[in-house]
């Protein structure tokens, strides 16, 4: 009685773990930056090659400011078709202007995204995308570059959204964090549950007299702390996406083998 105890115990313990990890991998997804090189039609052939059924979409392959409703729903129902879904659309651009802005918030619903991804150049922006992102109860998170940047700072980042509605959050790219000096697990956490996107990149940073430099490596051969913001990204539950993306012009020339090491690694991740 005792030993069927134990086996049931432990038998309790490996659909808990191989659940956990089933997650994280169908939070897997595709940032098509990854495919800048690719036609649309090109990006649906390699996700299926791939297995990955999320995409996070850029202008080169849907163009809301130049392709016509019919073209665009054309292009949605042909992912459909072929079992794919794009959940999101970035990094987006964004203006003074709100009427400018509520042209992408139209596309975003023509396309049924819960999610967009930006990052505005100008701070006064934030004003007219939160009463967007209220309107249309769409989701805006800001996407962050390196440390020179805009929203290079996580503590600019969470002083913007501090106040601000809570369909308003982050896009953290894991690899320009690390870039930018921080620990992307640490930062994830700070961010509270505002944290709605992650791209998954990681960068081998140099430090020289002139500053860092830094080159994208393999998912899990850089300096991001993957270890860390995957025990984070269990503790905190998160429910977004990982989305696979590159900066390199060598691994998008030919990114098959960047994107199945990407897919191999988080296969590989221990589950606690």
């Amino acid at each position: 009685m005792k030993l069927i105890r134990r086996f049931a115990v432990l038998a309790a313990a490996l659909l808990v773990t191989l659940s956990v990890h089933a997650e994280l991998i169908d939070q897997l997804a595709l940032q098509t930056w990854t495919l800048r090189n690719m036609k649309f039609d090109q990006v649906i052939e390699f996700a299926k090659k791939h297995g990955i059924k999320e995409l996070q979409l850029i202008p080169n392959h849907v163009d809301y400011s130049k392709e016509t409703k019919e073209q665009i729903l054309a292009k949605k129902a042909k992912l459909e078709a072929n079992g794919l879904h794009a959940y999101t659309f970035g990094v987006a651009g964004t203006s003074l202007d709100k009427q400018e802005n509520r042209k992408l918030f139209e596309f975003a619903k023509l396309m049924d995204f819960k999610l967009l991804v930006v990052e505005p150049s100008d701070f006064k922006i934030w004003d007219n995308l939160e009463e967007l992102a209220k309107e249309y109860d769409i989701k805006v998170a800001v996407h962050n570059h390196g440390i020179r940047s805009l929203y290079g700072n996580p503590a600019i980042v969470k002083n913007i959204l501090k106040h601000r509605d809570a369909r308003l959050g982050v896009c953290m790219d894991a690899g320009w964090i690390t870039d930018a000096g921080f620990d992307a697990a640490k930062i994830f956490r700070e961010y509270e549950g505002r944290v709605f996107d992650i791209h998954l990149k990681d960068k081998r940073v140099e430090h020289t007299q002139g500053g860092s430099v830094s080159v994208d490596t393999h998912i899990g051969e850089g300096h991001t702390n993957y270890k860390a913001l995957v025990a984070a990204l269990r503790e905190m539950n998160y429910s977004g996406k990982l989305a696979i993306e590159t900066d390199s012009q060598s691994f998008a020339a030919n990114p098959d083998e960047f994107v199945s090491k990407a897919r191999t690694f988080i296969q590989g991740q221990s589950t606690r």
